[in-house]
């Protein structure tokens, strides 16, 4: 955090509403970008950032400063996430902030963009094969380079706990992956009149 986060945070911890409020306009991008993700709905992740910030509002005076607050505050993003999610017993992590990013002057022409189209589709189908726990553990991981003791810290985890959920979501993602593109293969030479070669 720079100097005047810590500034405002230190504030905030004495009850200063207005440095809370700048506090919230630094972070509340990532807060929103990591339910977006974990959710898969703009509405519901703006509720959750939202809900988010209200809970780190009501429990910032016993913060501790000795953790990092954005991990902090990203842990209490991740566990309302979860347990929304639980709750409703499904799973979409979209992989990049769609309807929200941009448009550059060097977008992909229709080929490129259908491509990627079809990867997002492909990562997102495994990323709903993994428990609420382990799809946080992969997105804090692989979109916003946390550590396994930021993860750990983050989910309530040990962080051999973090490399063990790591280690078996890319496993299970790979199998999944290889699964589908098995079926993919059969189908096309379903199509295209061929026999699947016997062994």
């Amino acid at each position: 955090m720079q100097e005047t986060d810590l500034s405002w945070l230190a504030s905030a911890q004495k009850g200063n509403s207005d440095a809370f409020t700048q506090l919230v306009e630094t972070f509340q991008r990532p807060v929103f970008n990591l339910c977006y993700r974990m959710l898969g709905d703009a509405v519901e992740a703006e509720d959750a950032a939202q809900e988010t910030f209200m809970r780190a509002y009501r429990s910032i005076k016993h913060y501790d400063n000795s953790r990092p607050f954005p991990t902090w505050l990203m842990s209490i993003a991740a566990h309302y996430c979860i347990d929304q999610i639980r709750k409703r017993r499904m799973a979409i992590v979209p992989i990049e902030d769609q309807g929200f990013a941009e448009p550059s002057d060097d977008a992909p022409g229709p080929e490129l963009s259908l491509s990627r189209s079809e990867e997002q589709g492909v990562v997102r189908g495994l990323l709903e094969e993994l428990s609420p726990v382990d799809r946080a553990a992969v997105v804090m991981y692989y979109w916003y380079d946390f550590s396994y003791e930021e993860i750990g810290d983050a989910l309530s985890l040990t962080e051999s706990a973090v490399k063990s959920r790591l280690h078996r979501a890319r496993r299970d993602m790979a199998k999944t992956m290889m699964d589908q593109s098995g079926q993919v293969q059969s189908m096309k030479r379903a199509a295209h009149g061929e026999q699947s070669p016997a062994y």
